[in-house]
């Protein structure tokens, strides 16, 4: 019974002659290779992040679901180290605090949970790292709305066409295709390459 149980997952498991994690290993080569036109915005990127630290300014970093374990490792990157051992830059992550955001939801309302922060956290000369697969984040747009009337920069990792959050950023980097799951491996790779060249050139 268990063998036969096997099978019929294993046969599920398979799409023609191609396994789903063939076909995810396919999708994530396919998907990495069109980040190259990327490198542009990538040094841009930098020279941001650069220009905020090394200014004694912080980052503040969001996201939702999937992409807030995203920018809680980017803030743990810069806070702890990414390779080489440093000192630690500033960096704080907006999606740990759980009990100002259900307070922000229940006084105000969902989309607002960043745009609070930014504002109560935020100064001129920091800069806001927002992660969105889809471009479609109500409460990113906030945040990135509140960051430019706060007169922070801000750097948006989109994914697709960008979405309703496209151009409102300082700078966009956006991750071309239509799975959410390969977007968020793209962004994984390009804010690893991010924090490498970032830390090559930080004061130690």
């Amino acid at each position: 019974m268990i063998g036969f149980a096997f099978l019929l997952v294993r046969r599920f498991l398979r799409l023609g002659n191609v396994t789903l994690l063939q076909q995810a290993i396919q999708e994530c080569i396919a998907t990495t290779q069109s980040l190259a036109p990327l490198e542009g915005p990538l040094d841009q990127a930098v020279r941001l992040v650069l220009a905020c630290l090394t200014s004694g300014h912080k980052l503040l970093v969001c996201g939702n679901g999937g992409s807030a374990s995203d920018a809680t490792h980017l803030a743990t990157e810069f806070l702890c180290r990414y390779r080489e051992d440093r000192r630690p830059y500033p960096a704080i992550t907006l999606t740990a605090n759980g009990e100002f955001m259900t307070a922000v939801c229940n006084d105000y309302h969902a989309d607002e949970i960043f745009a609070r922060q930014v504002w109560g956290l935020g100064q001129k000369g920091d800069l806001l790292i927002a992660f969105t697969t889809s471009g479609k984040s109500r409460n990113i747009v906030r945040a990135l709305e509140e960051s430019k009337k706060r007169g922070l920069e801000s750097i948006a990792f989109l994914g697709r066409d960008g979405g309703f959050t496209k151009g409102l950023a300082t700078l966009d980097v956006i991750a071309p295709g239509n799975s959410t799951a390969r977007i968020q491996e793209a962004h994984k790779l390009l804010f690893h390459v991010l924090c490498e060249m970032v830390e090559l050139k930080l004061p130690k």
